[in-house]
């Protein structure tokens, strides 16, 4: 879908960059460290993001109408070549919830630094991450180590999730606190997915020499 289709008029000035071309990728805006206010952004740079629900609850509160049920919907989204993102979104029907969850991942995208950083591996392929990372969410604490190619990923069923769509196909991992907090669980994986980007590493000094 082109800009004229979609009949797209952005907000912000990131927006209007990639409205005229001037920034024709996602790394660019990240490089020069750009906010990301708009989930058209996204929608354009990242064509082929998907998402998927990793959590649905039912919540309430009480008013002086009476008692408010929604619901609050988790999703994560992300391309599976190293970009992931993951939010919340709560309304009176399921599906708003859901597509409130969406915009807000979508505005959450961040990039994921991967690697081979197994020493029983050494491929040389981005299957894994470059060296051990933590995040932390809540009481939720969560570790991921390099895993040499075809290990599989060693960690639960909702950060599973975020790994597979940020392209982290092998990885060890440890956790602490309550990991049935879906959410805390999946943004403790996210958390430590970001730190792979709060180091540099000497491929990164190559980069930076050719821009």
């Amino acid at each position: 879908m082109s800009f004229e289709e979609s009949g797209w008029e952005p907000r912000t000035r990131v927006g209007r960059l990639v409205k005229e071309g001037v920034i024709t990728t996602i790394d660019e805006i990240f490089a020069r460290n750009m906010p990301i206010l708009e989930p058209e952004i996204v929608d354009y740079l990242l064509p082929d993001l998907k998402h998927e629900v990793i959590d649905v609850k039912i919540v309430q509160k009480m008013t002086d109408a009476g008692r408010v049920t929604k619901f609050r919907a988790t999703v994560v989204v992300g391309n599976e070549d190293g970009y992931v993102g993951i939010g919340k979104g709560k309304a009176r029907q399921l599906r708003q919830a859901i597509e409130k969850a969406i915009v807000n991942a979508k505005l959450n995208i961040i990039p994921v630094r991967r690697g081979c950083g197994s020493w029983e591996c050494t491929c040389g392929t981005a299957h894994s991450v470059p060296y051990t990372v933590r995040g932390k969410s809540g009481s939720v604490e969560v570790v991921l180590k390099p895993a040499p190619l075809g290990t599989g990923l060693v960690i639960g069923d909702a950060a599973k999730v975020v790994l597979r769509l940020a392209g982290i196909r092998d990885v060890w991992s440890s956790t602490k606190g309550e990991t049935r907090t879906t959410y805390n669980f999946a943004r403790a994986t996210y958390n430590a997915l970001r730190n792979t980007y709060y180091f540099v590493t000497p491929v990164d000094w190559l980069k930076a020499t050719t821009l």
